[in-house]
């Protein structure tokens, strides 16, 4: 290991004491739109638990007016219903939670997501209407549920653009809501649906101004637009190009994001919460040789980087919830000490305990030599981490600061009756 690197990493963090760290990182924040919150696993309790209270943080003193996750639009806008009193069928956020019934579950249907949803809620009912915080998903793979959800506002509002909707839905129907299926007959066969959701997409564009928005219909049918036609694209191309179905759900992450943003008007600051390899920035990891973009890249690059605050998270060892393969049971994992080498493990070796850093202009040379950073999925076999699970990373340039927590804890998930795609 580095012992300069070790000596830098001694000199520059600062221990990350919940409430003191929190409040030193919030003051850094001035005058960026966004703030990306990063996690370098979905089911660790600590990055889940220190992300609600920055946020929360952030709106109550910065005025950020939304925060955006890696989840469902049709289920986090349930949520937002729910917290901005839209409609009362839940009457706690265990309840609403019970819309996240799509595998991963425990991403957002934890025990963890209960207290920042009641607390989003509780801060909303304060507040006019027009100051009221959201809450929504950016991800691209609620392709049938989006349909439906376009499909039954179109008719509650006996919509002249219902038959287009229905026949975009009608051309996904033989694949039984399994995204697999109809990717391999949309690559290989030429059965595809694009000039159906192209027409929805376009239809419903067009003709958005008849939308009400009291309850943020407009909003709603947009982005379920958006997404049926991004999910076509994503599910047809990653079949035969799993690099390039990535980017089209990264672009499409900030496409929906870009729409919450112009919805809350000049005002708007937005909250990102997603793991690290969507928010840090992809130029300064390996995956720009793939030709990968992601999030926080496309993000500094649209909107500048004085306009985009990115913090990542890590642990040196600990427990999580992941499965051991695609569309099974989740269980508590051990998470074994840091590969020898790593950025986990240099932070480790600088003292055995939680610290932050934040990267500056003074101190980012300290940090400019590629280093092996964890990256944990909801597919995860500890045996074999040393394989797959550290990404080549610049950690100056990848984020504008960094928590680490030396020992963390597994999620605790609600029990959902949960659906496999």
């Amino acid at each position: 290991m580095n012992s300069k690197l070790i000596q830098s990493i001694k000199e520059v963090s600062r221990p990350f004491h919940k409430q003191e760290g929190i409040h030193a990182l919030v003051k850094e924040i001035n005058d960026e739109k966004f703030v990306l919150l990063g996690e370098s696993s979905h089911g660790t309790s600590e990055f889940y638990k220190i992300r609600a209270e920055i946020s929360k943080k952030l709106i109550e003193e910065k005025g950020f007016t939304y925060i955006a996750v890696e989840g469902d639009w049709p289920a986090c806008h349930e949520v937002n219903r729910y917290i901005k009193g839209f409609d009362h069928k839940y009457s706690n956020a265990r309840n609403v939670l019970d819309s996240f019934n799509r595998w991963p579950t425990w991403m957002w249907a934890n025990e963890e997501m209960i207290d920042l949803i009641e607390w989003l809620k509780d801060y909303n009912e304060k507040m006019p209407n027009n100051k009221k915080v959201g809450f929504y998903g950016i991800d691209v793979y609620s392709l049938w549920e989006s349909i439906d959800e376009i499909i039954g506002y179109l008719e509650k509002i006996q919509s002249p653009q219902i038959d287009v909707a229905k026949k975009a839905f009608s051309c996904f129907e033989p694949f039984n809501r399994r995204p697999e299926k109809y990717g391999l007959s949309a690559s290989f066969y030429g059965e595809d649906c694009l000039d159906e959701v192209t027409k929805l997409l376009t239809e419903l564009t067009i003709n958005k101004k008849i939308t009400s928005d009291s309850e943020e219909n407009s909003l709603n049918l947009e982005v379920n637009a958006l997404i049926t036609a991004n999910a076509e694209n994503y599910y047809r191309t990653m079949v035969v190009n799993d690099n390039e179905s990535w980017n089209i759900r990264d672009r499409h992450m900030v496409e929906a994001l870009n729409k919450i943003h112009n919805f809350y008007g000049d005002n708007a600051k937005g909250i990102v919460w997603e793991h690290n390899t969507h928010i840090g920035d992809a130029r300064a990891t390996d995956m720009i040789n793939e030709g990968i973009v992601n999030v926080g890249q496309l993000l500094r690059e649209e909107k500048g980087n004085e306009n985009i605050f990115i913090i990542g998270f890590g642990t040196h060892r600990g427990t999580v919830i992941a499965a051991d393969e695609w569309g099974v049971n989740s269980e508590q994992m051990i998470v074994p000490p840091a590969q020898k080498g790593s950025w986990e493990d240099a932070m480790h070796r600088a003292g055995p305990y939680d610290k932050f850093i934040l990267f500056t202009k003074e101190n980012s040379h300290l940090f400019e030599r590629p280093i092996g950073h964890r990256a944990i999925g909801v597919v995860y076999n500890p045996a074999y981490e040393q394989y797959g699970n550290y990404v080549p990373s610049i950690m100056s340039s990848r984020y504008d600061a960094f928590i680490y927590i030396n020992v963390t804890n597994a999620l605790h998930p609600l029990i959902i009756e949960e659906v496999f795609l």
